[in-house]
């Protein structure tokens, strides 16, 4: 009897322990997934567009449009219409959408951000800090920079928008993340 109740209670230890994990996997799974670490922006005919997503950021790059959207007029940096191109996921979302809540400033970036402007120009200007990419959106122009000419896809020039407690040294690190993201 004895032995029968010491199995007993070492199984509803283990099952509780077991249940206890599956507990706290399902809590970790079903956390939501912040979108914050990366912000694409194109200056495009007359249009500021914004995008949180590498892959709707080359479908837009490609066809010119994208498939779904939110657009807002008169929202943009020097009061251009404003668009922001939205994964299928965030389509239905009316608030809490990344590339919204970053440009707005409300939602901060993930520490390993990484950004890019394309200017009206072509050129390509790649950050590592959202405040960085602010700031530039605002003045228009970066104080610190390393400039790559002719090493973007399509022979663009490539500005690497540095600040003034990095403007010492080459971004090698924003550089090997700039060749990543185009396989270059």
């Amino acid at each position: 009897m004895k032995k029968h109740l010491a199995g007993i209670l070492v199984t509803s230890a283990l099952i509780g322990l077991s249940g206890c994990q599956s507990a706290n996997v399902k809590e970790a799974d079903t956390k939501p997934k912040m979108n914050n670490q990366d912000l694409f922006e194109v200056a495009h005919e007359g249009r500021y567009y914004i995008f949180d997503d590498f892959k709707v950021y080359q479908e837009f790059l490609t066809v010119g449009e994208t498939s779904y959207r939110k657009v807002i007029i008169g929202g943009g940096p020097k009061g251009e219409t404003l668009v922001y191109g939205l994964r299928s996921e965030d389509k239905k979302k009316l608030s809490g959408i990344a590339s919204e809540e970053m440009f707005k400033g409300t939602m901060l970036a993930a520490e390993e951000f990484y950004g890019e402007i394309r200017a009206e120009d072509g050129r390509l200007y790649v950050f590592d800090s959202l405040d960085d990419m602010k700031a530039m959106r605002m003045v228009g122009e970066a104080p610190y920079r390393y400039t790559d000419i002719g090493s973007g896809p399509e022979k663009q020039t490539v500005v690497y928008v540095l600040n003034k407690h990095n403007k010492k040294h080459k971004p090698v690190m924003l550089m090997e993340k700039f060749k990543k993201h185009y396989g270059l």
